[in-house]
């Protein structure tokens, strides 16, 4: 008897045990305040990687959105259009668009702080830098003179081109050519392209035009279907339509342009009111793309000299 009762109580105190044991498994957090402050402490570790992750992929690439405005000058179309077709791809959330309105009005809207930046294809004043316009230089451009594509001269020097736009040279015979009056034709007042042009010429306010045209367009249209005529129009925009003209016997190209033999160049400025590092961070990221390897070889494509 005494073998019996010993064996039923070491039974009941292994149910015991075991119960106490299950018991203690199927506690919750509330009940085991130390394995509650485990989970908690490890959840919150969870919590602080997966956030701290998040944000250092946000860091690494930052989302763009917003839009951009250019304003200026007709002769950077090319360059403009291009660029902001592929920062718009490069950046979808962005909206930059370009408008062309000549290197002058281009400046003058930048001043005014209607637009972000303002185009020109010419180097800025003085007086316009003196009220805060700032330039920043993105290509070199070179300006070719054309002819209509029956004309047979092709070559004039530096001052025969000069004494033409000034009037004092009328017909094409006197520079070798066939007995026919010459048709000056020109941009318009504040063009960034006749300004340089007849600051490279030295024949500022000088010349006699026939035809003064709004666009670069509008020239090349104009030279192509008028007999005699004679214009100046950015390198890039010169098509088969027209005759280029060797000055000095150099031919307008990229190469004599880059050597510095063809005398006819200027810079495509795209100005800021303010140094580019006093931007918004979406005006900084299009200087980064226009002035990097992607903006430079668009330049480049387009038949323009890179800065970079």
């Amino acid at each position: 008897m005494n073998n019996k009762k010993a064996k039923a109580i070491a039974m009941l105190g292994a149910c015991a045990l075991l119960m106490g044991a299950l018991a203690g498994c199927g506690s919750s957090p509330a009940e085991r305040p130390e394995a509650g402050g485990s989970g908690a402490s490890s959840q919150a570790a969870g919590n602080a990687a997966e956030g701290g992750t998040g944000g250092t992929e946000e860091a690494e690439a930052p989302k763009l959105s917003g839009s951009i405005l250019l304003s200026g000058s007709t002769s950077m179309e090319n360059l403009a259009n291009a660029l902001c077709e592929a920062f718009r791809e490069k950046y979808p959330d962005v909206n930059a668009t370009a408008e062309f309105t000549g290197s002058g009005a281009g400046i003058e809207a930048v001043l005014a702080g209607t637009v972000d930046i303002g185009n020109s294809s010419r180097n800025l004043k003085e007086e316009e830098k003196e009220k805060g316009a700032v330039e920043n230089i993105v290509a070199i451009d070179g300006i070719a003179v054309c002819v209509d594509p029956a004309n047979t001269v092709d070559d004039l020097s530096r001052e025969q081109l000069a004494d033409i736009y000034t009037g004092k040279i009328t017909n094409w015979s006197e520079v070798g050519g066939a007995d026919a009056p010459i048709v000056v034709v020109g941009r318009e007042a504040g063009s960034g392209t006749r300004g340089a042009f007849e600051e490279l010429l030295e024949i500022e306010d000088a010349c006699v035009y026939a035809n003064e045209l709004d666009s670069t367009g509008a020239v090349i249209a104009k030279v192509a279907s008028t007999p005699g005529a004679i214009g100046y129009a950015s390198l890039d925009a010169i098509d088969d339509s027209v005759a280029t003209v060797k000055l000095e016997g150099v031919e307008a190209t990229v190469d004599n342009i880059k050597a510095g033999s063809y005398f006819l160049s200027r810079p495509f400025v795209m100005a800021t009111l303010g140094e580019i590092s006093e931007q918004s961070e979406l005006v900084q990221a299009w200087f980064d793309f226009v002035l990097g390897e992607e903006g430079q070889k668009i330049a480049a494509d387009i038949g323009l000299i890179p800065v970079k």
